[in-house]
């Protein structure tokens, strides 16, 4: 954080005291507490906020570790200031992929060694991590690895633990979805008899409420609701406390699907796969899939595949992609409200914090159509604080926005059409040269990825070294992907694709359809943090020629927010990034003029953001 605000960390003493109460009771000397929830979801409801709770540490990835007598937070480079931040005294930091820094597993098996037990959530981690885990525990003398039914943590937190979300469900329209869920339940079903499969387990909320065009709201900002789905060649059945479900939605859904409680799951999928499960028909699971659940089936019944809702959800459908194109125009009209409106405040001496800068963004989206609500906490982040790659500032602490300073405003909503989430780094002073060199450096990077040409087959991870390039040769990097696959009126971090050094980014391919941020930056710890970050729609292009007789694909970009001209230095750019820049703007400007009309200040601040560089 800036100088002069205090930095907010919770005393875990006790509740670390209790949780090795209750270890010893069960018989663990080591305790995994993952971020996750029942369905691996990276945004998890306050319910379930678990290694918050236990290690203080609020950011959205990690793992804590407990032993008799210590404690460990792992978490990756995002998040290094925020965690140096939050843990106290009791906490040991793994700082995820540096060298000679141990994973969170291999500090937990060096704690297991000479026979001690490993004890976890069986619902909170996945098959494949807990089989990965079990083997290795077996090979370092360890004891045994044991998925646990009652969550500790759950215990340690007792009645202040925050309740499950009950709120209803809605039906998103075909105007919106595309195709009907009808037609979505055939692919699927496809899928299943070529993959030689009894049924389909599916246990990721969002492929549930994009294959049923259902959305809810318990989880903040994602549309999903806590469920399952199991999807076999003659019943789809979903999983669900049935209080959320109206009598509307109980009608859409119709003879098609049969609703169950929540957690008949397990005994369903158990007396399923007793009945007519075989060496050659298994239930189908994905990567993604509990413990706890192949442990109640059966792990000779059941088969694990590539998740084929998450590939069909990946590529949008026409309605998706107009409905992302037009979505984030209307976001992006917001967002020039916003940035003009801040620069002629800070001018006049007003005096804003992040937070309240970043209530102001949200009243500006509030008024645009179809709005729902942000796709994330706004990243409003001012001076060093923007070194702090997922910083969320909070109304005790934050520090005041200086016209005088880099502001980094990392942003996203949810409309019924789309969800947006876009990054821009501003200066309402004078930059520095060394500011504006690193600016451009990442813009640099930022026009690169987006001028792209690949040919068809090619994956995220091949195409990160050109966000990459120009910071490499100043000897800069940072320390996150440079993109991440966006979710329509979903969640805004979308898988399986990715742009980025991940291994699992180069076993997708990007097809047409598909959307993706680019997002490059660079950060200078307790200065400034630098992001540029639009979501690109991959298309085909017309090539001169058609080697090896396959497509080459590009991007084109949907995000409609004018860079930063005051930290632009133009003499760094080539002809061909001038271009692009100089076309991108106008593109800016004709897309989103027709919203300000009325509002002449904001349209001649977009004018001159937009005009020739």
């Amino acid at each position: 954080m800036s100088a002069g605000t205090a930095v907010s960390r919770t005393d875990t003493t006790f509740r670390l005291a209790e949780l090795r109460k209750l270890m010893a009771a069960h018989n663990v000397e080591v305790y995994i507490v993952p971020s996750e929830d029942a369905h691996q979801s990276e945004y998890i409801a306050p319910v379930d906020g678990r290694r918050a709770f236990i290690s203080g540490f609020t950011g959205s990835a990690g793992c804590a570790v407990v032993t008799p007598s210590k404690a460990s937070l792992s978490t990756d480079g995002r998040y290094f200031l925020q965690a140096e931040q939050e843990l106290d005294s009791n906490w040991e930091l793994l700082k995820q992929g540096l060298p000679e820094v141990p994973t969170w597993q291999e500090w937990a098996l060096r704690e297991a060694e000479g026979g001690k037990n490993i004890g976890v959530d069986a619902c909170l981690i996945s098959a494949a991590q807990a089989k990965s885990l079990a083997e290795k525990l077996k090979n370092r003398n360890g004891g045994e690895l044991i998925g646990m039914d009652v969550n500790l943590v759950d215990l340690v937190w007792g009645e202040k633990q925050p309740e499950r979300p009950k709120e209803s469900l809605r039906i998103l329209g075909l105007e919106f979805a595309g195709k009907p869920f009808e037609e979505k339940l055939v692919e699927i079903r496809k899928e299943i008899e070529k993959n030689k499969g009894s049924g389909l387990i599916v246990s990721m909320l969002d492929e549930i409420a994009w294959l049923f065009n259902l959305r809810g709201n318990d989880i903040p900002y994602n549309p999903v609701f806590f469920s399952y789905a199991f999807i076999t060649p003659t019943e789809a059945i979903l999983y669900i406390d049935e209080d959320k479900i109206t009598e509307k939605v109980r009608e859409n859904l119709g003879d098609k699907v049969t609703i169950k409680p929540y957690n008949a799951i397990f005994d369903d999928v158990k007396t399923f796969g007793e009945a007519t499960a075989t060496n050659d028909k298994k239930l189908l699971v994905t990567s993604s899939a509990s413990w706890a659940l192949t442990k109640y089936v059966g792990e000779n019944k059941i088969s694990t595949i590539k998740a084929p809702i998450e590939a069909a959800k990946a590529v949008k459908n026409e309605t998706e992609v107009e409905g992302m194109r037009n979505a984030h125009i209307r976001d992006g009209a917001a967002q020039i409200q916003y940035f003009a409106w801040l620069e002629r405040a800070l001018l006049r001496g007003d005096i804003y914090d992040e937070v309240s800068a970043a209530d102001k963004l949200e009243e500006f989206r509030k008024e645009k159509e179809h709005f729902v609500g942000l796709s994330f906490p706004t990243i409003s982040s001012a001076g060093s604080n923007g070194a702090i790659i997922h910083y969320q500032p909070e109304k005790s602490t934050c520090a005041r926005v200086d016209k005088d300073k880099i502001y980094l405003c990392d942003s996203g909503a949810q409309f019924l059409d789309g969800t947006t989430d876009s990054t821009r780094t501003v200066h309402y002073g004078t930059p520095t040269q060394e500011e504006k060199k690193s600016y451009t450096l990442v813009l640099k990077g930022h026009i690169a990825v987006a001028r792209a040409v690949f040919p068809k087959g090619s994956s995220g991870f091949i195409l990160d070294i050109l966000a990459r390039q120009y910071l490499w040769r100043a000897g800069l990097d940072y320390r996150h992907g440079t993109g991440h696959g966006v979710g329509s009126f979903l969640n805004v971090h979308e898988g399986p694709i990715g742009i980025g050094t991940r291994m699992q980014y180069n076993e997708v391919p990007l097809e047409v359809g598909m959307l993706i941020s680019n997002e490059p930056g660079y950060y200078e710890d307790g200065q400034y943090g630098i992001r540029i970050e639009n979501v690109v729609l991959v298309v085909e292009k017309n090539t001169p020629n058609n080697f090896g007789d396959k497509k080459y694909y590009g991007f084109e970009t949907v995000t409609m927010v004018p860079m930063c001209r005051k930290l632009t230095d133009p003499t760094m750019l080539d002809e061909d990034e001038m271009k692009w820049l100089n076309e991108y703007h106008t593109e800016v400007y004709e897309k989103t003029k027709s919203f300000f009309k009325g509002d002449e200040y904001t349209l001649e601040w977009l004018k001159r953001e937009t005009s020739p560089i």
